[in-house]
């Protein structure tokens, strides 16, 4: 198991260090904003969503912590090429991962990286804070 919380370490140190989808749109068809004040984090998503409601492209920008920008590199690299139902199964795995509820880990592919924060609070709310940003943009008000 150690190789295994090594391995996911080394994806989280790779995201932040290299993020990918780190850019703006130009024509964004969805976006939203969201900001962690206990810890500082902020980011930027912008989405283009086609007729059929396939995310085509995505970017984000912002600051904040490692686990913060781990988080939004790897979920805009999950998401591109899903539809918004797809999109949203994903945070809702993702989101039970880090509470502790019942869910399905194994559609969740590299994401179990971050399984390991869900012992800390803190940790969770910069890992799922893209997150909630992303259900934002795609379901205004919720």
């Amino acid at each position: 198991m150690a190789g295994m919380d090594e391995m996911y370490q080394t994806l989280i140190i790779e995201h932040d260090r290299s993020p990918r989808n780190f850019k703006r749109l130009d024509a964004p068809t969805h976006h939203a904003e969201g900001r962690n004040p206990l810890c500082g984090d902020e980011v930027s998503l912008d989405l283009v969503v086609d007729a059929e409601g396939r995310i085509t492209d995505v970017g984000f920008q912002g600051q904040g912590c490692a686990v913060s920008r781990a988080s939004s590199s790897m979920m805009t690299t999950a998401i591109k090429g899903k539809t918004i139902p797809e999109a949203m199964a994903l945070f809702d795995g993702f989101h039970a991962m880090l509470t502790g509820q019942p869910g399905d880990l194994d559609g969740l592919g590299k994401l179990v990286a971050f399984k390991g924060l869900s012992v800390y609070p803190m940790r969770v709310k910069c890992a799922t804070m893209v997150w909630h940003v992303l259900k934002e943009a795609l379901n205004p008000g919720t």
